[in-house]
């Protein structure tokens, strides 16, 4: 069975600085990764395919990562950015999977209700597109009434909406979850968790109830396993985040953790088997 990385980045901030690196805690990652960097780690753990995802908001480098897409043996999809707001029309180049908007940390937390993001979101529906979901719990109540509203349109929520694991907050983050999870249309991506967590003294027993309500709330056949790299090295290597994944579906069937791990992803990605 196919196994994938559903969530990486690759970026050159010597081609385009990402405005997200506000300070000195992104030091550690305010440089140049590549896809050779990235290979040791795939080569590890038998990943055969990844998607890669924007990492600002520039049809530029999204159609960079699409030219990277058509030379690369392992990058198999490609989510995007594009101006869901454009009052000229939706600019999607060929090729894509999907389109993700930085929605955390905006001004409005309900972007997603915006009428004109709602047409965008419609327009990728119509195109056959994912929209990826980026959001915190702030956002989350959004993100369900979007999810809700545009039943045609298959969503994808990262990071499980970003948890604050560093302050042991359960809730609303847990039934807000459990909502999204309800509706089918929607799926959600094992990825993110530890850098939720405190970067320098997470514990698993920390990061496994979050993990295995992902689980639990979206069932097997519904959740990708992703590693976030190279923001997950913020607070862990590209082995610990997978570890992690492993462990939190230890009890799973077979036919489940290769689901997690790899067929729900080219399921929704569209990725050939």
């Amino acid at each position: 069975m196919i196994r994938i990385d559903a969530h990486h980045h690759l970026w050159d901030v010597d081609r385009r600085p990402l405005p997200w690196m506000d300070g000195p805690w992104a030091d550690p990652v305010n440089r140049t990764w590549t896809e050779e960097d990235l290979a040791p780690h795939l080569d590890t753990y038998g990943i055969d395919a990844t998607v890669v995802v924007q990492a600002c908001h520039s049809v530029e480098e999204t159609r960079e990562l699409l030219a990277l897409k058509e030379r690369s043996e392992r990058v198999a999809a490609v989510v995007g950015w594009a101006d869901l707001t454009a009052p000229n029309g939706l600019e999607l180049p060929p090729g894509l999977a999907g389109i993700r908007h930085q929605t955390e940390g905006l001004d409005d937390p309900d972007w997603l209700g915006r009428a004109d993001v709602r047409e965008g979101l419609a327009r990728l529906a119509r195109e056959g597109l994912v929209y990826d979901l980026l959001v915190t719990p702030r956002e989350l109540p959004s993100a369900v009434a979007a999810v809700r509203a545009l039943p045609e349109l298959e969503f994808v929520l990262d990071h499980a909406a970003k948890p604050r694991v560093a302050r042991g907050e359960w809730q609303p983050w847990a039934d807000l979850l459990a909502e999204l999870a309800g509706l089918p249309n929607v799926s959600c991506k094992l990825s993110g968790l530890v850098t939720e967590a405190d970067w320098k003294t997470w514990t698993r027993t920390e990061i496994l109830p979050y993990a295995r309500h992902v689980l639990e709330t979206f069932g097997p056949d519904r959740v990708l396993f992703g590693s976030d790299w190279p923001v997950c090295t913020l607070a862990a290597s590209y082995d610990e985040v997978a570890v992690l994944a492993e462990e939190a579906t230890a009890d799973l069937t077979a036919r489940e953790r290769e689901a997690v791990f790899g067929g729900n992803a080219a399921r929704v990605y569209g990725i050939p088997v």
